[in-house]
C-alpha cells in the first residue's frame, strides 16, 4: 500500500467508524503518547533497561502502526499529501546526504 492509499483508508475508517477526526492538538497529544509507547518498548527490549513482565507481550509493530495512523490523521486534517511530501523528502535526502554517512567514522 502506498501512502496516498493509506491516507484514504484512514479517512474512510474515520468516516465509517469514528464520529470525526480529533482536533489537531488532540491528535498531536495522541501522537506523543504513541511515540512514547514505542520508545518504552525499544528502551526495554533493545536498550539497557530491563523489560517488565507487563511489557513483554507488547507488539512493537502494532505500536508503530498506531504512530502511523495518527500521522496519517494529522496529514488528512491539515491537507497534506503525505506521499508527495515523503517523495520530496527522499529526493532531498538522497541529494544532500548521499556521501554524508559514508564519511562518518562512527558508522564504520
Amino acid at each position: 500500500m502506498n501512502i496516498k492509499n493509506a491516507q484514504k483508508e484512514v479517512d474512510n475508517w474515520i468516516n465509517e467508524h469514528g464520529v470525526r477526526y480529533f482536533n489537531e492538538l488532540t491528535n498531536m497529544a495522541q501522537l506523543t503518547e504513541e511515540v512514547g509507547e514505542v520508545a518504552r518498548i525499544i528502551a526495554r527490549r533493545y536498550g539497557e533497561q530491563s523489560e517488565k513482565d507487563s511489557d513483554k507481550d507488547k507488539d512493537l509493530g502494532e505500536e508503530l502502526a498506531d504512530v502511523m495512523f495518527v500521522v496519517l490523521c494529522l496529514a488528512n486534517q491539515t491537507g497534506i499529501d503525505l506521499q508527495e511530501a515523503f517523495d520530496r523528502k527522499m529526493n532531498l535526502k538522497a541529494k544532500r546526504d548521499h556521501n554524508r554517512h559514508h564519511n562518518n567514522d562512527k558508522l564504520k
